[in-house]
Order: C-alpha cells, then structure tokens, then sequence
C-alpha cells in the first residue's frame, strides 16, 4: 500500500510544479470513423480528438473479442487525449479471425500476439497522419495487452509510452500456471500467500505446450516510459511477481513505474474506483510535457 500512496502523492506534487497550460482541460471532441489496413484485413474504429490534444493513445485490446472502448475512450478525450479505438481483429466491423476465446488455445500464442502487436502498430501509423500537432503518442491497454504492447512498441519509434492496466510481465506460459492455480476463486488470497503463488507460478508443470512469449525480452530493449497499474487481489496474474520483476528493470534504470490497489483485483480499469485511471491519466499529461521538452 506504500507504494500507491507515495505515487499519488508524487503526482500531486508534479500537478502543482508543472505550469497550469499544460493541463488544459476540455469537454470538447470530435468523433470520427475510420478504417485501417493491417496484414491484409481492415480494421475499423474510432478518432476520439479534443480540440487542444496533449497527447494521444491507441487502445489495445485484452484477450476477449472486444469492439472498440467508446465510453473509456470519451473519459481520455474529456481530459485531452487523443484516442484511436478499434474492434479487435475479427470482432464487430473489423476483419479477420478472432482467435480464442478458451484458456491455452493460441489465443496467446507467439503468432496470435505478433499478429495483435502487427494491428496495434498499423492503428499508430494511421492515427499519426489524422493529427496534425505532433504530440507524443503511447500505447494503452489491459491484460492481455502486456504481451502485445512490448512488443508493438519494440516495431514503432513514434510510440513515445505506454500505460498497462493489469498486465503481466511474466510469461504466457506462467500467467497460465498462476491462472490455473488460483481457479476462478474470488476468495484464493484469503487461503495463500504471494510467497505460495510465486512459487506455484515458477514451478508448476505446464498444461500446454507451446512457444511462450516473454515480455521482459521486449521491455529490455525499450527505453520509453512506462507504467504499469495492478490490482493486489487480482487472480490472473500474480501481482507481486510482476511487481519484483519491474523492480529489476527499474535497478537497471529502466523508466519503469507502477501502483497498485490493495482493494481492486484483475479489472483495475473498468472499476467504480476512479483512481487507477484518473492516476494514468496525470502520468500520461507528466510524461508529455517531458516528451516535448526534449
């Protein structure tokens, strides 16, 4: 819980440091449909644009065939970011194949997440020409998007940061033995420790056998801000083994960051709580003001 609290009051502190211009505020946005190629389908979504845009995300998608994210995206245009959305490869107007949705099939397998991550960087490349400022631009997702965002940023050096809503930094192959271990019960951290489920994570034998995906090999080559929100009861990923592993990466100096919510579990961006996101979008505004003064 120290670790959230010291973030938000870090955030409060840059608030009141950085010049009010930079925080500009407005209600105010346009929406436009758009269609995008990507490895020979197209894709449709959304430009949510302020009038006066301090940055922009693209919206990357977790594991379920989710159609574009309206109503998230309204709240970052509300607040001056530039949002592309889009429905996920095969779901709503977009083509393709969605692949999934059952745990161990090649939902996330290296093809499928390379695939996802190739959609992710033709979705930035089309946002880029629809503005004509050049404000920074980063990535944002959830759970699944962990696999894929590393990896689309490692393919696209106009992706500036990226914000990660309870995302895994461990294997696909590890997030599987922690998912099958805590079995869909609400109640599994009243009865174990993060010690239990490490060890669980490490060593359990694999259910699946396929090519896992590492993040950590694309975060080791990026160098752009990032931060990470998590959610201490989650039981899709374990927490505190991902915290351990981003804390290696910020002793290397790694511009990793991250918070978590001791109340909150795997869904920390969909959540009556407004604190996760209202905390990214205050990072998101600190780290564009960085990015233009460099």
């Amino acid at each position: 819980m120290k670790i959230n609290i010291f973030f938000n009051v870090y955030i409060l502190l840059l608030l009141i440091a950085l010049p009010g211009t930079a925080f500009s505020q407005s209600a105010d946005f346009t929406i436009q449909d758009v269609k995008f190629e990507s490895q020979g389908i197209t894709l449709a979504g959304s430009i949510l644009k302020p009038e006066k845009a301090f940055a922009a995300v693209v919206i990357v998608h977790g594991s379920d065939p989710v159609k574009r994210e309206m109503e998230f995206a309204k709240r970052l245009a509300k607040e001056g970011i530039a949002v592309l959305t889009y429905d996920k490869r095969g779901v709503g107007e977009s083509g393709g194949v969605y692949v999934g949705p059952s745990v161990g099939t090649n939902n996330i397998d290296t093809a499928n997440l390379n695939l996802l991550a190739q959609d992710a960087d033709a979705a930035v490349k089309t946002f880029r020409t629809y503005l004509k400022d050049k404000i920074p631009m980063g990535l944002l997702g959830f759970s699944q998007a962990g696999w894929i965002i590393p990896i689309a940023a490692g393919k696209n050096s106009q992706i500036r940061f990226m914000v990660l809503f309870s995302c895994p930094t461990i294997t696909t192959l590890e997030q599987l033995r922690f998912q099958f271990y805590t079995n869909g019960n609400n109640n599994f951290w009243e009865n174990h420790t993060d010690a239990d489920a490490i060890e669980h994570t490490r060593n359990d034998p694999d259910r699946y056998q396929f090519a896992a995906t590492d993040p950590k090999a694309y975060l080791n080559t990026l160098s752009i801000p990032g931060l990470w929100l998590f959610g201490e009861k989650d039981i899709q990923i374990p927490v505190k083994l991902c915290i351990e592993q981003l804390n290696a990466f910020k002793a290397q100096g790694k511009p990793f960051e991250y918070t978590f919510f001791s109340k909150l579990g795997h869904n920390t961006s969909f959540t009556d709580d407004p604190a996760p996101v209202d905390i990214a979008i205050q990072w998101i505004k600190q780290k564009a003001v960085s990015d233009r003064g460099n």
